[in-house]
C-alpha cells in the first residue's frame, strides 16, 4: 500500500506539528513541499481551503487539520508510547486551545502588524501572548520538563512550532522575558532530532 502524501510547508507551525507527529508515531508519509504563491492544483482538487498541513490517505480520505493528522499518526502506532493520550489531560488540552485560539491571533498581529489595520498596537499583542498561553506554559513547566510530564506527549509537539515562531519575531524582547521553565524546554524542543527531522528538505 503506498504511503500517505503529505502536502506541506517546512516553516508553517500547523505543517511543522504534523511532520513531528508522523515522525514520531514511525509513520512513513509522501512529502510535497508547497509553494504558498502557486499552490498545486492537486492539492486544491482535494482541499479546497488551500492551506497546509493536507494529508491524503491511501484509501483517497483526506485530513486538512493538524491535530486531525497528529490524532490519525499516533492512533495508527496504537498510540504505545500513550503520546496523543497523554496529550487529553485537561492542561494540556486548555494550553492547545490557547495556543490555536488567542495565542495565534495575538502572534499574528505581532508578527505581521502590517497586515492587519492595529498596526501600532504591536506591543499589546506581544503582551496579550505572553499572558494566554507563555505564562500558563511557564508554570505548568515549572514543575515538570515536558507537558507529557517526564517524556513528551503531543501537547508538546502542538505547541511547540508556535512558542518557536513567537520566539523568533524579536529574540531580545523574548529573552527579557521572565520564562526560564519555557525558555529551558523551546530550546530542547530546538535542539532535538525529532525536529531536526522534521525540518529536512524534502528530496524531490
Amino acid at each position: 500500500m503506498p504511503a500517505p502524501l503529505l502536502y506541506t510547508y517546512r516553516r508553517c507551525p500547523y505543517a511543522m506539528r504534523a511532520r513531528m507527529a508522523l515522525l514520531q508515531a514511525g509513520v512513513t508519509y509522501q512529502p510535497r513541499e508547497v509553494s504558498l504563491r502557486d499552490k498545486p492544483s492537486a492539492m486544491l482538487a482535494v482541499s479546497p481551503k488551500g492551506t497546509v498541513p493536507v494529508l491524503v490517505l491511501p484509501n483517497g480520505a483526506v485530513l486538512e487539520q493538524s491535530l486531525d493528522i497528529m490524532r490519525w499518526a499516533f492512533e495508527q502506532s496504537g498510540d504505545l508510547d500513550q503520546w496523543w493520550a497523554r496529550a487529553q489531560i485537561s492542561s494540556s488540552v486548555a494550553l492547545q486551545q490557547a495556543c490555536d485560539g488567542p495565542f495565534k491571533h495575538h502572534l499574528d498581529r505581532y508578527k505581521y502588524p502590517q497586515r492587519f489595520a492595529d498596526a501600532m498596537m504591536r506591543e499589546h499583542h506581544f503582551q496579550q501572548a505572553v499572558a494566554v498561553l507563555l505564562e500558563p506554559l511557564e508554570q505548568e513547566l515549572h514543575s515538570q520538563p515536558q507537558l507529557g510530564g517526564a517524556s513528551p506527549c503531543a501537547a508538546d509537539i502542538g505547541i511547540f512550532p508556535f512558542v518557536r515562531q513567537f520566539a523568533a519575531v524579536d529574540p531580545e524582547w523574548f529573552e527579557a522575558l521572565p520564562l526560564p521553565a519555557v525558555k529551558a524546554w523551546l530550546a530542547g524542543w530546538l535542539g532535538s532530532g525529532l525536529f531536526a527531522e522534521a525540518m529536512k528538505k524534502p528530496v524531490l
